[in-house]
């Protein structure tokens, strides 16, 4: 049996993972307050579990400006999505071989 991604097995980045796989379509993106206001996460708690997320590869961060007012925007990668379908099939997998 495959082993489940550690990286998105994690409670919180499974949550933020599943959001941002239904949420955006490819190369879309999400400003970090919409993303926090989705999963009702604390700032510090979302950006703790997107710091683990990107150094994975799954997600990208990239800081802008919106006239003077900084402005955080999340995407998922094509790797992160790609793992995130794996985690998923690989889970119902197990779920499906427990009956």
């Amino acid at each position: 049996m495959t082993d489940l991604d550690p990286v998105i097995h994690t409670p919180a980045r499974l949550r933020i993972m599943t959001t941002l796989d239904e949420a955006l379509e490819d190369g879309d993106e999400i400003a970090f307050p919409a993303l926090q206001k989705m999963l009702a996460m604390t700032s510090g708690n979302l950006t703790s579990h997107l710091a683990k997320l990107e150094d994975a590869g799954y997600v990208a961060i990239a800081k802008t400006f919106a006239g003077k007012k900084p402005v955080t925007l999340i995407s998922l990668t094509p790797a992160g999505r790609g793992a995130f379908r794996a985690y998923r099939t690989t889970l119902l997998d197990i779920l499906g071989g427990s009956r």
